[in-house]
């Protein structure tokens, strides 16, 4: 939900030992497609305890904002330069990694341009990058059958401002709970937190500091670097359909598919992807042969980071991986019944 772009950033690969490359990579496991970002419509069935994650997305697509965001987990902290306008053409963001690889990502509505500086890269990518401070991946609807909601009595204040608390806790163990705070004046989030089991923060990413409207110039969305001579590359992405492909994978209860993918994450290297989501976590199926790594890859009983968890295994000649904010469990139970029957072989 908070993590993707920033947890993938940290290590500079995706979820522990499973690299990816380049914007697929630092923008975050769970990017959804165009076809599939949250839906805003105001739905008259949805409770008024849940109504403020309508608001928290607006908020975040609507207003013009910068500041800096820091993400915290397992005592490290990632620090990184958000700006955030709106025109007559849409949404323009700028994200610049003020850590670590530098990294920078230039977005204009669900094209996003990821700078590559040390090997003078644009990658291009066709996305709808809901991520902090948007929360909802999918409709709203789907999360209060799995969650109940609550506004905390207490104010806080993050980065200068006054926000409001409200918790989401999750009904089974499938998932994980969350704790936002919400600019009072605009619905702007400006922290969240990830809860285990035991109400136990595992993660949080935050804005440091924030100005909004007139304080957030246009020349912030200005890149750091002189692109001249720079090469372009266009990410590859095609739709697959895993089912006529042989594919059994269960959904975890609440969780549904938004979108099945074949991607590369190196020039030679594709590798098919399967997103799905609850409306806030997501978990992403990664498959590919065995082949294409002969004994690089192994299996994986569970790596943990923070919030992030993988489960790695093999279904027949492929390397089955299962990664998200979910608690390692769910991922196993996943992939442990994946089963792989190729047409040929079916009846």
């Amino acid at each position: 939900m908070v993590r993707d772009w920033v947890f993938a950033a940290k290590s500079g690969r995706g979820a522990r030992g499973f690299g990816v490359l380049l914007c697929s990579a630092v923008l975050g496991l769970s990017f959804l497609p165009q076809a599939a970002h949250a839906t805003l419509i105001q739905d008259s069935s949805v409770p008024e305890s849940f109504l403020f994650l309508q608001e928290i997305q607006q908020a975040a697509r609507d207003l013009d904002y910068a500041g800096i965001v820091t993400y915290t987990q397992d005592g490290s902290t990632q620090a990184i330069n958000v700006v955030h306008r709106v025109d007559g053409t849409g949404e323009r963001e700028r994200l610049e990694l003020l850590d670590g690889t530098p990294r920078e990502y230039l977005r204009h509505n669900d094209e996003v341009l990821c700078l590559v500086p040390e090997r003078k890269l644009i990658v291009v990518e066709k996305r709808r990058p809901d991520r902090f401070p948007a929360i909802l991946l999918t409709a709203i609807d789907n999360v209060q059958n799995y969650y109940s909601a609550s506004v905390m009595d207490e104010v806080q204040r993050i980065a200068g401002r006054e926000c409001r608390v409200y918790e989401l806790l999750p009904k089974d163990a499938l998932r994980y709970g969350y704790r936002f705070c919400a600019d009072i004046a605009n619905s702007l989030l400006l922290q969240a937190e990830t809860l285990n089991a035991n109400g136990e923060v595992i993660n949080q990413i935050a804005f440091a500091n924030i100005a909004y409207d007139n304080r957030v110039p246009m020349s912030g969305l200005d890149s750091a670097f002189n692109t001249d001579g720079w090469r372009t590359l266009n990410a590859y992405m095609e739709d697959v359909d895993l089912v006529s492909e042989g594919w059994a994978i269960p959904y975890p209860n609440g969780f549904e598919p938004v979108t099945q993918v074949v991607r590369s994450m190196r020039a030679t290297r594709k590798v098919v992807q399967l997103v799905m989501s609850d409306g806030l976590a997501a978990i992403s199926v990664f498959i590919e042969p065995v082949s294409n790594h002969g004994s690089y890859m192994q299996a994986d009983q569970g790596s943990s980071r923070g919030s992030m968890n993988l489960y790695r295994t093999q279904v027949a000649e492929y390397w089955v991986t299962a990664t998200g904010e979910v608690p390692l469990s769910t991922l196993r139970d996943l992939a442990a019944n994946v089963e792989y029957v190729p047409f040929n072989k079916k009846n």
